[in-house]
């Protein structure tokens, strides 16, 4: 007998779809009856990309100089960022506007964060429309690099006087230097605009091992193996490729790189037990026309035999001469091609969209690779752009988080993130080597939070570690008020 948990995440994604189509009148009424109440917003955190090539805010060359400058994930002596970072992103710029310019003149991904955050806000009207308070719900796409960025993003909450947000993180895999970035920001940029006081925050911080996500990488990964003839589908290697990280950050104790594994785990686990479903007739490139995007298309979903591939984790996008997280991609593919492998498949993991790193790095240079290294069949499943099951486990992960998810549609085992939790458990732990007295913070939470390397002592005294501990500090805070230009 099939186990029940992939077939009631298909289940819910139908009802989500069915309730977000039939319930649309009862929703405009619901949200005329509470327009004066402001909405709550969800503020989807990512990192960016360029909307245009040469652009003076959104171009290539902006995107990699505010990157270079964010001294959380580019490591370069505090002294010197300025003009280093500033000098790297001008040397990089011709070579990633080449980059860019082959994938269509621009990144797509403040499209699919756009078209996921409706898609989710959506189904999250459907899911709440039997709470008592009939909440509303926006969503702003929060980019760390490129527009809109912090600031804009502050601003027209501002103007839509939002009073409750969540900080919803679109890496599902937490790491100082994607998420830890982007709310560290979010915090410095709220207290140089005096929003302080205005918001009441909490987060779903990661999200690495949800039910939904699960099946949604498995299901691209059926996919993609069904490009594959019959005969040879058990001696293609399924290649999960994730974005690297520096290794002073790994080795300071970062949780990125074992969240990154607890979800091809589970994924893996998923396709062994034949659990995965597929859309009959489905192995296009885009994840959308895999769902078909309707109610009848998530239904008509299958189950797919069990997977025999064999697979392998290898992290991809390093940058510099110091020592990345390993085995690199390109490695692995020549490395498998060495030893008689024929046909693979690349996965991205730990993205949830299409970006330069799948459409350039993965379809184009690796794809090359491994056709000049032997392999007769390259293919890589499709990204989670419009999945259908992507943006009802968004939907069910923030209505869960504000305990308004319906009992009916509660899972067995309550994400880390549910209600009441203000963050997971594993937002308040700091890496061990940290000295950032920014991180793991949260500013004005929606119920009460402390970080764990705060709350010793009864948080009578500061972290003697960790210098300017507890954030933000009287001085701290003046110093972002007196700002005038976003904080970096």
């Amino acid at each position: 007998m099939v186990p029940s948990r992939t077939p009631m995440i298909g289940r819910l994604a139908s009802a989500l779809l069915r309730r977000s189509s039939s319930s649309t009148s009862t929703t405009t009424s619901s949200a005329s009856a509470a327009a004066a109440e402001p909405p709550i917003g969800v503020v989807m955190l990512n990192m960016g990309g360029p909307s245009s090539l040469e652009g003076a805010a959104d171009g290539v060359q902006p995107f990699l100089t505010r990157l270079f400058l964010d001294g959380e994930i580019i490591g370069l002596p505090r002294a010197l960022q300025p003009w280093l970072g500033t000098a790297i992103a001008a040397r990089r710029s011709p070579r990633i506007v080449e980059q860019y310019r082959s994938i269509g003149g621009k990144s797509p991904i403040g499209d699919w964060t756009r078209r996921q955050g409706d898609a989710m806000v959506a189904k999250l009207h459907a899911l709440t429309s039997a709470a008592p308070s009939r909440p509303r719900f926006k969503h702003y796409t929060c980019f760390r690099y490129a527009p809109p960025l912090t600031a804009e993003v502050l601003e027209r909450m501002r103007a839509d006087g939002v009073r409750r947000a969540v900080a919803f993180s679109q890496y599902p895999h937490f790491s100082c230097t994607t998420t830890g970035s982007s709310l560290n920001h979010l915090w410095r940029e709220s207290l140089r605009l005096g929003l302080e006081a205005q918001v009441e925050w909490s987060l779903i911080d990661r999200w690495p091992t949800h039910a939904g996500l699960v099946a949604a990488v498995a299901r691209n990964v059926a996919a993609g193996l069904a490009r594959f003839p019959a005969a040879v589908r058990d001696e293609v290697c399924i290649v999960f490729s994730a974005h690297s990280l520096p290794m002073l950050t790994v080795n300071k104790g970062d949780q990125y790189v074992q969240e990154v594994g607890a979800t091809v785990s589970a994924v893996m686990d998923l396709l062994r037990a034949g659990r995965a479903t597929l859309v009959p007739g489905s192995s296009g490139n885009d994840a959308e026309a895999e769902e078909g995007g309707s109610a009848a298309a998530a239904a008509a979903a299958q189950p797919v035999a069990p997977v025999r591939s064999p697979y392998v984790l290898a992290w991809q996008s390093k940058v510099g001469f110091l020592p990345w997280m390993g085995p690199p991609s390109s490695d692995v593919l020549k490395g498998l091609a060495r030893q008689g492998h024929r046909y693979v498949l690349m996965v991205p993991v730990a993205f949830t969209s299409d970006h330069v790193e799948t459409l350039f790095e993965i379809d184009i240079e690796y794809r090359q690779e491994a056709h000049h290294a032997g392999f007769l069949q390259f293919e890589r499943a499709p990204s989670l752009n419009g999945s259908e099951l992507l943006t009802s486990a968004q939907a069910q992960l923030v209505a869960e988080h504000l305990g308004l998810l319906p009992s009916a549609l509660a899972p067995a085992a309550p994400s880390p993130t549910a209600f009441p939790a203000v963050t997971s458990p594993q937002y308040r732990l700091n890496c061990a080597g940290c000295v950032n007295p920014a991180c793991r913070s949260v500013l004005r939470p929606a119920r009460p939070y402390a970080k764990l390397r705060d709350s010793y002592d009864g948080g009578a005294a500061p972290c003697k570690a960790v210098e300017g501990s507890p954030w933000p500090t009287p001085a701290e805070q003046a110093k972002l008020k007196a700002m005038k230009e976003p904080s970096t």
